[in-house]
């Protein structure tokens, strides 16, 4: 019982997303990132924020509080703007949050918060079983499911074509579940074999 509620925070762990706002033929996302990760997003010279302006055809307005205004007139482009934001905001870096920018790449979260709860060992003990020793689990799973993992504060973010981040997840759900690394690392073979060759 206790397994089937965690497997069910781990699906439902993930952020609500919120409308874009429309004025005029233009759309808008308000978005707050981390202070720490505002000059990430920015790059040096603005180079960073500008790539993204450049490759999403959105503008991005960034505060030194961390508040980001994405706006735009391509709904589709928008959504990949936000989606980079986010990427860079939860950790991730800059070359590899563009990628989201391809229609087949996507973002997904595991909010570690909603399963570990206040405790701080639970949450440290979370991190370890994905980050592995010395990073080989997340290393692992990267390599077999073509992901990119970023483990920040109290969210695992996961960056990757549709059908491997959706098995990335599972893996890390298994993780924190208690699967052992080793019986993850088998099933990832076998789905990435399945995929592959069908």
């Amino acid at each position: 019982m206790e397994e089937k509620e965690q497997k069910d925070k781990v699906s439902s762990s993930v952020e609500a997303e919120p409308e874009p706002e429309m004025t005029g033929d233009e759309f808008s996302y308000d978005l707050k990132i981390p202070e720490e990760r505002i000059a990430v997003l920015i790059g040096t010279k603005g180079e960073t924020k500008r790539l993204i302006e450049e490759q999403s055809g959105c503008e991005l307005d960034i505060s030194k509080e961390g508040d980001v205004m994405i706006i735009g007139n391509d709904g589709l482009k928008l959504f990949a703007a936000r989606e980079i934001v986010k990427a860079i905001g939860r950790g991730f870096n800059p070359d590899i949050a563009l990628l989201l920018t391809k229609p087949d790449y996507n973002l997904e979260f595991i909010e570690l918060k909603d399963i570990a709860g206040k405790s701080k060992n639970t949450m440290l003990r979370l991190k370890g079983r994905i980050i592995g020793k010395g990073g080989k689990s997340r290393e692992e799973i990267e390599h077999l499911t073509n992901t990119y993992i970023c483990i920040y504060g109290k969210t695992v973010g996961i960056i990757g074509e549709v059908a491997w981040t959706a098995l990335a997840r599972q893996a890390v759900g298994m993780l924190i579940d208690g699967s052992m690394h080793r019986t993850v690392y088998k099933f990832l073979e076998r789905k990435k074999k399945e995929i592959m060759f069908g």
